[in-house]
């Protein structure tokens, strides 16, 4: 199927790359930034749009892969003549809706995966949620999802905001952890990598177990004056309120 990528992002390098990869005709990419456009088009071989005009009308499939606030805009701009043409979006957190207008099949696939341009990423492994307006629609991204990835779910719109605020949780915010024990090693000139095999444990325990058994430490204990202690330790006030937060929400879930 010819394929146009609307987007130059991370999440929209890493698609178009493996959709190559799978076998998929990408014919062209758009970015409103030029230089954008050219640096991932020259890496898959096809041509680079800057402008909404010079988007090919006769594409099979047209994923758009942009800021979530930016969904619908793209999909109101968007002119698709083809009647077989399906438009995708790829946002967790929007709703399928966001396309309605812009051609007849509408559908959406959701890699949950963090994306960083200089990562590469195995797209097998990489659960993607699928949903569609239609039977054809339906067709064509099972078709794209089950070759990019072993596992395909369907999952409505209302579903999939849930799965993307759980990956916030999970990801995103667990991230920012990972940062605020960097900025404290970073006090006494400790090197952060060497927390990755305690990261990493932590992760594959989760494989074989549930998170609330998998949680250890002083707030799983209650232990109450190594907590006192390191709260102390904190100078700043936000790091506090959030030790305090989490301490609290681990506890009750205890």
């Amino acid at each position: 199927m010819k394929t146009v990528v609307i987007g130059s992002g991370n999440l929209a390098t890493h698609l178009s790359l493996a959709l190559k990869e799978s076998g998929e005709e990408v014919v062209q990419i758009y970015s409103r930034t030029a230089e954008h456009a050219e640096a991932l088009s020259s890496r898959l071989g096809c041509h680079a749009a800057t402008s909404f005009g010079d988007i090919y009308d006769d594409a099979d499939v047209y994923v758009i892969s942009v800021k979530d606030d930016a969904v619908s805009d793209v999909a109101r701009r968007l002119c698709v003549r083809r009647s077989g043409s399906v438009v995708l979006h790829t946002a967790g957190s929007v709703p399928i809706t966001a396309l309605e207008g812009c051609g007849s099949h509408n559908a959406v696939l959701y890699p949950m995966q963090t994306f960083s341009k200089d990562r590469e990423i195995d797209f097998s492994c990489v659960p993607c949620f699928i949903e569609a307006s239609d039977s054809h629609a339906l067709s064509v991204v099972r078709s794209l999802a089950t070759r990019l990835s072993d596992i395909v779910v369907e999952a409505d719109s209302a579903k999939r905001r849930k799965l993307h605020l759980a990956a916030v949780f999970a990801c995103n915010l667990s991230n920012h952890c990972y940062r605020l024990a960097e900025r404290i090693l970073e006090d006494e000139g400790i090197d952060f990598t060497l927390f990755a095999p305690l990261i990493e444990e932590t992760a594959h325990k989760i494989r074989s177990m549930s998170p609330r058994l998998a949680q250890t430490g002083p707030m799983a204990r209650r232990d109450i004056s190594v907590m006192d202690a390191q709260l102390e330790m904190l100078s700043d006030p936000f790091m506090r309120d959030i030790y305090r937060l989490m301490a609290e929400s681990i506890y009750r879930d205890s």
